[in-house]
């Protein structure tokens, strides 16, 4: 099956999209939050749709949560012997940085470390957390055992945005980059994060990436650090990935709008048709997100994280059990 292009894509057809294609690998998902009732919902939901294997990561110990009925595979940490590969794994990652032996065994124990420790050693092909665990939390466990994907040194989010109609008559999916880890990020941090949503766009929707690095600048109309910033990101993204069409930079609606962009942004070719879009702080892409969600009624699917070797998703706190079985699809196709 093809993916569908983004520009017949409703919310509710590309959340089909996402399944439809995720079932054809049938790809192992762990739940270390299998405590929680939403993460029991969702693997329910998963066990029908037979989209993802979703895998129960809990603690024989653990005195709260209900069990799903029918065939379900767990994962007891405690009893488990990988636990002790896990902990032989954050020892060899982390030991230069104080990391014991002691500390190693007692954080593969917990189930989100041990989760995303035997995801990183290929045993499963990806991990869901966040519903009752901090992003921080989330983000360290990920880091200390999965790491960044080769050619990648930064981890960053991503919101994938099912909007209206704004440049034709049928709705898009766009990429909202970085919305939730990196406050501040440097010029290469931003390259980093443009590939990363690049290649992850790829997989997610489907389609081909168009980057924008968005600025209050258009291509020369203003100068000052900030712009220097992304400008010196839309360069080391161009040297190192000449494959990928990026633009930058650019503002808002020059990245958007083809008619503003004959005007703002002459002879760029991407200029006006951008899908991924990339802003220069975390404060400027959470912003954004949050206001087209609001005032645009936008679908977010997210925050989705992205530049890890193995895939690792970080829920909100706020997540449905519908938010997370749409996210193990999601996690599902960001598998290499």
């Amino acid at each position: 099956m093809t993916a569908q292009s983004p520009h017949d894509a409703t919310g509710a057809e590309f959340v089909e999209s996402l399944h439809q294609r995720a079932a054809l690998n049938q790809r192992s998902i762990l739940f270390p939050e299998s405590n929680d009732f939403r993460t029991v919902e969702a693997i329910i939901s998963l066990m029908r749709r037979a989209s993802v294997r979703p895998v129960m990561v809990r603690r024989s110990d653990a005195t709260t949560g209900v069990m799903p009925s029918g065939r379900i595979e767990i994962l007891d940490p405690l009893t488990d012997p990988r636990a002790d590969e896990v902990a032989a794994l954050l020892v060899e990652r982390r030991g230069k940085r104080g990391m014991t032996s002691h500390g190693a065994h007692a954080l593969s124990r917990s189930p989100l470390y041990f989760a995303n420790g035997v995801v990183a050693l290929g045993y499963f092909d990806g991990c869901i957390a966040g519903a009752v665990t901090t992003t921080g939390e989330v983000v360290r466990s990920a880091l200390w055992t999965i790491g960044p994907a080769q050619g990648i040194k930064t981890v960053s989010s991503a919101f994938y945005m099912v909007v209206p109609p704004f440049r034709g008559s049928i709705s898009e999916v766009l990429t909202f980059t970085d919305c939730g880890v990196v406050q501040a990020p440097t010029s290469r941090q931003l390259a980093d994060i443009a590939m990363a949503a690049a290649n992850d766009r790829r997989r997610i929707v489907g389609d081909e990436p168009h980057v924008a690095f968005l600025s209050h600048s258009s291509v020369g109309s203003a100068e000052g650090v900030d712009i220097n910033r992304v400008r010196e990101a839309v360069a080391l993204v161009q040297a190192e990935h000449p494959e990928i069409s990026v633009a930058g930079e650019l503002q808002a609606d020059t990245a958007l709008m083809p008619d503003v962009a004959i005007r703002k942004a002459p002879g760029i070719s991407s200029a006006g048709l951008a899908n991924v879009l990339v802003f220069p702080s975390l404060d400027a892409g959470n912003i954004a997100y949050k206001l087209v969600q609001r005032l645009a009624h936008a679908r977010a699917f997210g925050p989705i994280l992205q530049g890890l070797a193995r895939p690792c998703c970080d829920l909100s706190r706020g997540a449905t059990s519908d938010d997370i079985v749409h996210v193990a699809a999601i996690a599902a196709l960001q598998v290499r």
